[in-house]
């Protein structure tokens, strides 16, 4: 069994050739996002809302409980 040599230098040489593949969001690009999940937060709570009032609208009318 051989034993992997790490080199740092190699290392630290692919790190950079790959980060300067990196592509980033233009600052639109990044408002239009944030704004997209913030909506979808927003109507994951109006659902839940609804849903948990449903439930316990239900709990009530069957077994007089919840509240």
């Amino acid at each position: 069994m051989t034993a992997l040599a790490f080199n740092p230098a190699k290392f630290l040489r692919d790190v950079r050739i790959e980060a300067s593949k990196t592509t980033w969001p233009s600052r639109r690009e990044t408002l239009v996002t944030t704004g997209v999940v913030l909506a979808m937060v927003a109507l994951t709570i109006v659902f839940f809302l609804v849903v948990d009032q449903v439930i316990g609208l239900g709990m009530r009318f069957l077994f007089g409980v919840g509240g």
